[in-house]
């Protein structure tokens, strides 16, 4: 990360009960800490795959939590989606009918793509570092990461890319 940035990971999505429209004050706690998080946030950076050609429903309840307070108005967004190769348009769509409508500023012209492998995804539903380590380019259409074999990992560019290698700012485990 740059001098200065820090990044915040929120770790309480499974926490946040459901949504029911008209019954969302007072905000239960986990949605109180939820709304704080980010209005205390610079930046929003979401990272989601496709679900059922769509968001996976626990994000979309988190958003849906958001609308009414306002907290992401105005404030800078971005996403990376990490649907499998040619799949995340749904996904794609739908965040940013969400964020739109709750008037966030989507500071990318499009989200970053990048595909991964379900066995690039460890127990823990977490990608080793190592991708960005060796190369894995991030931010261009088509990015991919891959295992190659046990304890192994390759990335490559994808179309379009400069084929600049290095680490990715804000790759974290």
């Amino acid at each position: 990360m740059p001098d200065g940035v820090t990044a915040d990971l929120y770790e309480g999505l499974a926490r946040l009960p459901a949504f029911v429209p008209g019954d969302d004050e007072p905000a239960p706690p986990e949605v109180a800490e939820l709304r704080r998080s980010v209005d205390a946030a610079d930046v929003v950076l979401f990272c989601t795959p496709e679900y059922a050609g769509t968001l996976p429903g626990s994000l979309k309840n988190l958003l849906d939590w958001t609308v009414g307070g306002g907290e992401l108005y105005g404030k800078p967004v971005a996403w990376v989606n990490v649907a499998a190769e040619g799949r995340g348009g749904g996904a794609d769509a739908t965040l940013a009918t969400v964020l739109g409508y709750v008037g966030a500023n989507v500071v990318t012209p499009s989200p970053i793509h990048l595909a991964v492998e379900r066995d690039a995804v460890g127990p823990d539903g977490l990608i080793d570092e190592e991708p960005a380590r060796d190369g894995a380019t991030v931010g261009r259409p088509g990015g991919r990461v891959t295992r190659s074999g046990p304890g192994s990992w390759r990335g490559r560019a994808g179309p379009g890319s400069d084929g600049r290698r290095g680490r990715p700012r804000g790759w974290s485990s």
